[in-house]
């Protein structure tokens, strides 16, 4: 029964993309998360400490990935301001060895470089995933953190919050702090792109207040609002990052994977139509749109995890309100996808109907400002939940088919 439902799966997905190719726009960047913290996607927590078996492991990850038409992977090598690539700056992750800042039995390597060459001789291109202000998650107990972690050293720059520490957004030695990281890696590393995603200041929880007070009142800037001085922090950040990009290698991107809703047009008329319990800019302090059209960023990729037609935050809504917010500027538009949805989707739900992900980018195909997909993330990806994985191979064949000017390795125009 499972073989004849994957074949009924991949008819439909072959007879909608025929139905929808005339309409069709080029796709030109077809990418993967591939999520490092927690084990979440590399490596596997059976392959923690064994450099043989993460070789395998990434090698595998990028066949797969590549037969299924992507040309790209935005791979996450800092995630608690730690490093999953040779650093002199920050600790080696104990996602990767066991424990920050030690290799102990592990044989040494560089996953970051290996990864490069690897993805490269797949015609794929590697953005490098940086989370700027995170040092641990709440469920990871602070005594792991080594010795040499600058959160040991400078303990005045971190406040937390729920059970997380993060850099303080407000002090100008933060801001050093990870232009530093990004020149570092930039520097060294033949990559296509710098990605952050949607950490800036942390997800509110409940009533409990953000500890920024002190500094807000040592270092106001002339704001009297802390909301106001919150943004204005995140915005000078993305500012010395893009402009420390820039002066180091015109050519490397910088792109952001923002939460979906940017502010919801019962606040903001400019707003999406939608009632998104979160925004980036009331809750998460990252103004997007300015980012957008003052061109510090060369793309977007909003995760847009909802389903079309959902009430609190349309897919097909938000998808066409952050293409009106690209038309007419420098800035790229992608789009995050969730193909983990469809794992144990519960019945009568658009995403148990094993089609929601081939909806989605057929939808994209009619937006021609929409020039790039995202899945997140790998792992359940590749488990091909509903036949997802077939359905992409498939629109990603067509799409080949009907836009021959696109090569479909690294976004290069023949």
């Amino acid at each position: 029964m499972a073989k004849l439902r994957n074949i009924f799966v991949c008819i439909l997905s072959a007879l909608a993309v025929c139905t929808l190719s005339a309409e069709s726009g080029p796709i030109s960047f077809r990418g993967a998360w591939i999520a490092t913290v927690a084990n979440i996607d590399f490596p596997s927590v059976e392959a923690v400490g064994n450099t043989d078996m993460q070789k395998a492991e990434m090698h595998s990850i990028l066949d797969q990935l590549q037969s299924l038409g992507l040309n790209a992977i935005i791979l996450q090598v800092r995630p608690t301001a730690d490093a999953l690539y040779d650093s002199e700056l920050e600790p080696v992750s104990h996602w990767l060895t066991g424990t920050q800042g030690s290799w102990g039995e592990q044989e040494p390597w560089d996953p970051l470089e290996w990864t490069i060459k690897e993805a490269h001789a797949r015609n794929m291109e590697v953005h490098v995933w940086l989370n700027p202000y995170r040092v641990n998650l709440a469920k990871t107990d602070t005594s792991m953190i080594c010795a040499e972690h600058v959160w040991r050293k400078h303990r005045e720059w971190f406040w937390e919050y729920n059970k997380q520490w993060y850099f303080d957004p407000g002090l100008d030695e933060t801001r050093e702090w990870i232009c530093m990281v990004v020149q570092d890696i930039v520097s060294r590393y033949d990559i296509q792109a710098i990605h952050m995603d949607d950490y800036f200041y942390p997800y509110p929880v409940g009533n409990k207040q953000i500890p920024d007070n002190e500094t807000f009142k040592r270092y106001p800037r002339g704001f009297e609002d802390i909301r106001e001085w919150r943004r204005n922090n995140v915005n000078l950040a993305i500012q010395d990052i893009s402009r420390t990009i820039k002066e180091c290698k015109p050519e490397v991107e910088f792109g952001i994977s923002p939460f979906g809703v940017w502010r919801n047009a019962n606040v903001d008329s400019t707003g999406s139509a939608t009632t998104a319990g979160i925004t980036n800019y009331d809750d998460l302090y990252a103004d997007i749109r300015l980012w957008i059209r003052e061109g510090w960023i060369d793309y977007i990729l909003p995760q847009l995890y909802w389903e079309i037609g959902k009430q609190a935050a349309d897919y097909e809504i938000l998808a066409h309100w952050w293409a009106n917010e690209v038309r007419g500027t420098n800035c790229k538009l992608y789009i995050g996808m969730a193909p983990y949805r469809l794992e144990g989707a519960k019945k009568n739900t658009p995403w148990a109907q094993g089609n929601e992900i081939t909806r989605q980018m057929h939808l994209n195909r009619t937006i021609p400002e929409i020039s790039g997909e995202c899945f997140y993330s790998t792992r359940p990806l590749l488990r091909n939940p509903r036949s997802v994985c077939d359905s992409i191979r498939l629109i990603y064949q067509d799409d080949n088919a009907q836009n021959d000017s696109i090569f479909p390795s690294m976004g290069i125009k023949k």
